[in-house]
């Protein structure tokens, strides 16, 4: 759906994460409304744990989000390169998951696809989610797109493998089945 790649704002001076979607999808004037609309409520979400969301636009027939620089690696990367993790260690990545979670669906904000790749570790230690609100924004694809499941499958409730819209109780399952991979590994 996408690729990210590292930038720089020039205007503030700061290292940014540049989020390109797709060609296919710019070329959908339902998914271009959805995403602007989505990008705008990720960016009002305003918590420790979750990616901030800086700016996002078009240029070039290029439709891009612009996010907080995250120096560190995925919880996939961790699971990778450790295996398992303590239940001390997966509690530590849990709790701050949960808690930007919270805030987001406060908000009416959903997910929609929690996953280790969607978690970032800062290296200093720091928990913090990525891509709120644009599994959503893809989810209501066009007819080109559609019968295409949303989100990684292996972590998908199983309302969303039916094909209903995921919701608040879909996060939490998903954030239950990284739970189950970071302790088994």
């Amino acid at each position: 759906m996408a690729e990210v790649f590292e930038g720089t704002d020039t205007r503030l001076e700061r290292r940014v994460a540049l989020k390109l979607m797709h060609r296919s999808m710019a070329q959908d004037p339902d998914f271009v409304e959805r995403f602007e609309r989505e990008a705008r409520s990720a960016a009002a979400l305003n918590h420790p744990n979750a990616v901030a969301v800086h700016d996002q636009g078009s240029d070039a027939g290029e439709i891009y989000l612009v996010m907080e620089f995250v120096d560190g690696s995925t919880l996939r990367d961790l699971l990778r390169a450790r295996g398992r993790l303590s239940i001390g260690e997966a509690l530590d990545v849990l709790e701050p998951v949960l808690d930007a979670l919270a805030a987001a669906h406060a908000t009416g904000l959903v997910h929609r696809d929690i996953k280790p790749e969607n978690i970032l570790i800062t290296r200093d230690g720091r928990v913090k989610v990525a891509d709120f609100g644009l599994a959503r924004a893809a989810s209501g694809a066009s007819a080109a797109t559609r019968g295409v499941v949303i989100g990684t499958v292996a972590y998908l409730s199983p309302e969303q493998v039916q094909g209903a819209a995921g919701d608040r109780a879909s996060d939490v399952y998903s954030t239950g089945v990284v739970l189950f991979e970071m302790l088994t590994g």
